[in-house]
């Protein structure tokens, strides 16, 4: 006869009980939306809340830079200016090591020149510019700058440590996963909410925060979805498949033809500058070099807020004659929507709105991660008990019909292989899974 006893039983100890049989429409879909978006939710929290804070201190870097760099980047204005040549070598005395591949005239009066090279040591996508004075050719200072946007310092740091911790190639991994999951998170928590039953109760305690997390989630949905795809064109993985499949669909930013006839000479810096202004290349603008013979100075406008100034000329070395011009009208729509899609992502599009938008997108994010985090620790078994609450129920897969779990699945393995780290770490999930389950198995055994 058994003995009975006293103590008590652990929550984890006892076996989920045995899924029913498919049953069709939303009872079927729920349990597995709500494991999904549960253990995603648990597994990329910490990378997302990363992500978002790190994003916030991105977005006004700008309006730190002129502060932290002013000394570098703005100047009395004065009448006059030194001779962009002048210039170019003035700054060229002050980096003997240094190989000059761009110049960035000064697009206001109270604005320096910046005078790009390329430098042994640097780091890649990494450049040395010196600012100079246009009006007296003072050299104010010079920095290293980072990639396209020519980032400051601490922009640049801020910029790394967004994308990739500072630790190179394997810290990327974390935006990416970010990225990766954060589309598949939104999407089954927005079709939760809409779907959840209605309750005339008030809501208290964890039914208050799931109220907040539900609501403050659909009303950010759009602005995490587009950070999602957005993000992902910048990632390691997936943004190399993503490069492949725009250029397989000629989605790619074209690039004004550089080639130009033989002419001999070079009219310089000054007169190519006020060939393109002519035929008006309005600031500001960065003026490449040729790079080889027979090959033109290319005048590239830079402007990144609303309306977009991303127009390219080439001007003839020999005879300072424009040879030709690639408008931003031009760009085929793909090309178009990817500029402003990666410019409002930095908050570059529509300036300090931009910059508002994604703070509140990203406190937004921040609010979800902890009420999730919360939510779960309160389903744990006895208030007294420190640890998380149980997840929802194994197996929910298996109350999917056929019909629908199969084109799930499907779709699951051709996302997973242009996202592989979706795709690796949605197999890492499962695996987890089962061994849990098997675990539990033995234990209630």
């Amino acid at each position: 006869m058994p003995v009975p006893t006293s103590e008590p039983v652990s929550p984890d100890t006892i076996p989920d009980p045995p899924p029913p049989r498919a049953a069709p429409g939303w009872a079927a879909i729920r349990p597995l939306l709500l494991r999904l978006h549960f253990y995603a939710g648990v597994f990329v929290g910490p990378f997302l809340l990363v992500a978002a804070l790190t994003g916030i201190a991105y977005v006004w870097t700008p309006q730190v830079e002129q502060a932290v760099y002013a000394h570098e980047l703005h100047v009395p204005a004065a009448p006059g200016a030194v001779p962009l040549d002048r210039q170019v070598a003035l700054a060229g005395a002050e980096v003997p090591d240094g190989t000059l591949t761009g110049v960035r005239p000064a697009p206001a009066a109270t604005d320096t020149t910046q005078i790009i090279f390329d430098r042994p040591g640097l780091e890649p996508s990494y450049h040395y510019t010196v600012f100079v004075d246009p009006h007296t050719g003072e050299v104010r200072g010079a920095l290293e700058t980072y990639g396209s946007g020519q980032a400051l310092p601490l922009r640049g740091w801020i910029d790394t440590l967004h994308r990739s911790l500072h630790l190179g190639d394997f810290g990327r991994l974390y935006s990416e996963l970010a990225a990766s999951w954060l589309w598949v998170v939104v999407v089954a928590g927005v079709v939760l909410w809409l779907g959840r039953r209605r309750s005339a109760r008030r809501a208290r305690g964890r039914r208050r925060l799931l109220s907040w997390h539900g609501g403050v989630g659909l009303w950010v949905a759009a602005g995490l979805l587009f950070l999602s795809a957005t993000g992902l064109t910048w990632s390691l993985h997936a943004g190399a498949n993503i490069t492949d499949l725009r250029s397989s669909w000629n989605w790619t930013t074209p690039t004004v033809t550089a080639t130009s006839p033989a002419t001999p000479g070079d009219v310089g810096w000054q007169p190519v500058r006020e060939a393109t202004a002519r035929a008006g290349l309005a600031d500001p603008v960065e003026i490449r070099p040729p790079s080889a013979a027979g090959e033109s100075y290319v005048v590239q406008q830079v402007g990144r807020s609303w309306p977009v100034k991303q127009d390219a000329m080439t001007v003839d070395p020999g005879t300072g004659q424009v040879t030709g011009s690639l408008p931003f009208d031009d760009y085929p729509l793909a090309a178009k929507l990817s500029t402003w899609g990666i410019d409002a992502h930095m908050g570059f599009l529509f300036g300090v709105a931009n910059q508002i938008v994604l703070t509140v997108v990203g406190v937004a994010v921040v609010c979800l991660v902890c009420w999730g985090y919360r939510m779960w620790w309160l389903r744990r078994p006895g208030r007294g008990e420190a640890r998380f609450g149980r997840p929802p129920a194994r197996g929910a897969w298996r109350r999917v019909p056929g019909r629908v779990l199969a084109p799930v699945l499907a779709a699951a393995a051709v996302v997973g292989w242009f996202l592989p780290v979706f795709g690796i770490s949605l197999l890492g999930f499962l695996a987890v899974d089962v061994l849990l389950g098997m675990r539990r198995q033995e234990v209630a055994r």
